[in-house]
């Protein structure tokens, strides 16, 4: 083991932590993982991976924990049952995609277990997941950052530090921000290329218009290639997913005294979306809430 190894227990074996535990692996990190349903982290075996039976199998005598789970209310329900498990001073990475309080509340669970917290969201998808080309959103003390560095340098191009004090959850508040952007986006896309639908635009002519100009953007290319050519599977970021962080930024919103109409927006097309039965595609599928009668959904392919 060289100095720059590490024992991490990965909890969470979705489309982001199974390919930040292939990373892991392929760092040359000793990696163990858990998954509520043990047959999605099987095929990590394959890759090098320890696949346990337990969350407190996964972080025993880990030097860092790192969780990728649904929302923060699991991270906490999980951890709960797993921290007992873990060695005191041992860092604590949390990547899940969580709401402020969250933050607060699964740091005061460190605290209390001897764990050194991180509040470290990612930014990405699949694609750069699996490629270890994530940005680590990162706040937590100084002294204990060479202990996740290696972590870190295995799941990411870069790591954009914001504090040292991961209970404040400044991580979060950034990762926040970042995905209002992208939950807006997303949205637009889906709503411009429904009305070009409607009016019998051609979605070329609209590509065409904006060309090279300020309001191009490879991000409306990339979802509105998924719409057109029908690709919403696999997902690189889920429908269903793309509405809890939509809530959750809308929450933020609230407790802090801002309204945030597009986001709450998104969050009510991405659940149409799920209730058509898309919850599991692309979020890029938010389209299909544009309409109601399922024979007229589909995208013009001129």
């Amino acid at each position: 083991m060289t100095d720059t190894s590490r024992t991490v227990g990965v909890l969470g074996a979705g489309i982001m932590g199974s390919a930040m535990a292939r990373n892991l692996v392929r760092a040359g990190h000793t990696v163990r993982v858990w998954n509520r349903t043990r047959a999605k982290a099987e095929p990590l075996a394959a890759d090098g991976a320890r696949v346990v039976d337990t969350a407190a199998e996964a972080v025993r005598d880990a030097d860092v924990v790192l969780t990728m789970l649904y929302d923060g209310g699991t991270v906490l329900e999980v951890m709960r049952e797993a921290v007992s498990a873990s060695r005191r001073g041992a860092a604590w990475v949390q990547s899940t995609t969580a709401g402020l309080e969250s933050v607060g509340e699964l740091a005061a669970l460190a605290r209390e277990h001897g764990l050194v917290f991180y509040d470290a969201p990612v930014l990405g998808t699949k694609q750069p997941a699996e490629a270890g080309q994530l940005t680590v959103l990162a706040a937590g003390p100084a002294e204990g950052r060479d202990a996740v560095a290696p972590v870190f340098d295995a799941i990411g191009a870069r790591t954009v530090w914001t504090g040292e004090d991961g209970a404040a959850a400044s991580a979060t508040r950034l990762k926040l921000v970042a995905n209002s952007w992208v939950i807006a986006a997303t949205t637009a896309t889906g709503e411009s290329l429904a009305l070009a639908k409607a009016l019998g635009v051609d979605p070329q002519g609209f590509f065409d218009l904006i060309s090279g100009g300020p309001l191009d953007m490879g991000y409306l290319h990339a979802k509105a290639g998924l719409i057109l050519d029908d690709r919403l599977l696999p997902p690189s970021f889920a429908v269903a997913t793309a509405e809890k962080d939509a809530r959750l930024i809308v929450q933020a919103g609230e407790r802090h005294g801002v309204r945030l109409d597009v986001a709450a927006a998104s969050a009510e097309r991405f659940a149409r979306a799920a209730a058509l039965g898309h919850a599991d595609e692309d979020m890029a599928a938010a389209y299909f809430a544009s309409f109601d009668d399922k024979a007229t959904e589909g995208p013009d392919r001129a």
